[in-house]
């Protein structure tokens, strides 16, 4: 009896201190959004016209992000808070070539439900990916046809030289649901023989 209760103490401390873990990873987009409200004025709060990061470095989960908000006091009515490892790093209100946002660009927070972490681990989990070594992905947020979604990029190594990577093309994720809008993968690019 006592065997089990430690088997069941032993596995109750391992799943905390995993879950302790993953809160201490890079942030979110979402989390990067409610942090993103302090550097905005009161008119841009939660009012986002699209999350995009870089192309993460050393793992799937980008650590670079920017979130733009819909700024009405701007000539391009948009505020860019780029955020490098979870810290504020630059606010930007113009980018060369932009054209202004419109309201109806505004992504509707309360429809998503779905993280940035949660949609690059449903884009990874693709049939037509498996047996990739995935290393990279650039990830956005935004309004599509149906509502927010999320766009995942990914590149993975390249089956005849994992010294290189390849794109392997891109998958479109509802940020309400989780569900698979559209998957446009390339496995090819990596040398992977289908």
């Amino acid at each position: 009896m006592n065997m089990n209760k430690g088997i069941v103490l032993g596995a109750v401390l391992g799943l905390a201190t995993a879950r302790m873990a993953l809160a201490e990873s890079e942030p979110t987009a979402l989390d990067l959004i409610k942090k993103g409200n302090d550097y905005v004025g009161i008119q841009s709060k939660d009012k986002i016209v699209q999350v995009y990061s870089d192309r993460s470095v050393a793992s799937l989960q980008p650590n670079i992000w920017h979130v733009v908000y819909y700024d009405p006091s701007e000539l391009t009515r948009t505020t860019d808070v780029k955020f490098e490892a979870g810290q504020e790093t630059a606010i930007a209100h113009m980018r060369p070539f932009q054209l202004p946002a419109r309201p109806n660009q505004v992504v509707d927070l309360s429809k998503v439900t779905v993280d940035s972490d949660r949609a690059v681990d449903i884009a990874a989990s693709q049939p037509l990916l498996k047996g990739l070594k995935l290393r990279y992905s650039k990830v956005t947020l935004q309004n599509g046809d149906n509502g927010p979604e999320w766009k995942i990029e990914l590149w993975s190594a390249k089956v005849s030289d994992p010294t290189k990577d390849a794109n392997v093309g891109t998958v479109r994720i509802s940020a309400a649901d989780g569900s698979v809008l559209q998957s446009n993968l390339h496995p090819g690019n990596a040398g992977m023989s289908m």
